[in-house]
């Protein structure tokens, strides 16, 4: 249960997935002139998110970024083909089983699993092309790049359970609590 529409595990495999997909375009473009991030093909929920990571990415990369498209040495053209999270779960075990109960609503039996693992993945496509603002020639395109991050929840023998991620640096783990402490 979550308090906003998405959670936050949701939203870190996303931003994560485009952070290491705008940091792989920043580097394949490596850009040192003034541009001009052209993102009117960018759409989508976490668009302004993902615009944002490649200008960031860009600047870290050397490239300047010009007040307005006049202002501009290159434009860089922004397209994102994928901004997604793709779920996949594996059980050896007894799954859970529904049962029609007369006169009640429908119940099921528990899952027994001896190994499971979902994995959520947040997954990113995004590419670019940078152009010379007066001739239009080519500079550098880009060419499709990646970026993913995965959680994991694993069981073992019904009662064994953990989780793995890469969605936060090891020195940004949540404190456990005052009693993990």
């Amino acid at each position: 249960m979550t308090t906003p529409e998405r959670s936050a595990t949701e939203q870190l495999l996303l931003s994560t997935a485009a952070d290491r997909a705008a940091e792989r375009v920043a580097a394949s473009l490596a850009l040192r002139d003034t541009i001009y991030v052209d993102n009117y093909g960018v759409e989508g929920y976490d668009s302004k998110y993902v615009v944002s990571a490649i200008r960031d990415a860009l600047l870290r990369h050397g490239a300047r970024l010009a007040p307005s498209r006049d202002e501009a040495t290159t434009i860089v053209e922004l397209r994102v083909g994928a901004l997604s999270i793709d779920s996949e779960s594996s059980l050896l075990g007894v799954p859970s089983i529904n049962v029609p109960l007369p006169m009640a609503q429908q119940s099921s039996t528990p899952e027994i699993p001896l190994f499971k693992k979902e994995l959520t993945q947040g997954v990113a496509k995004v590419a670019a092309t940078a152009y010379d603002r007066r001739t239009g020639a080519l500079a550098v395109s880009s060419g499709p790049q990646y970026g993913f991050s995965n959680k994991a929840e694993w069981v073992l023998l019904l009662l064994l359970t953990w989780d793995t991620s890469d969605l936060l640096p090891p020195d940004t783990r949540p404190n456990p609590g005052p009693l993990g402490d």
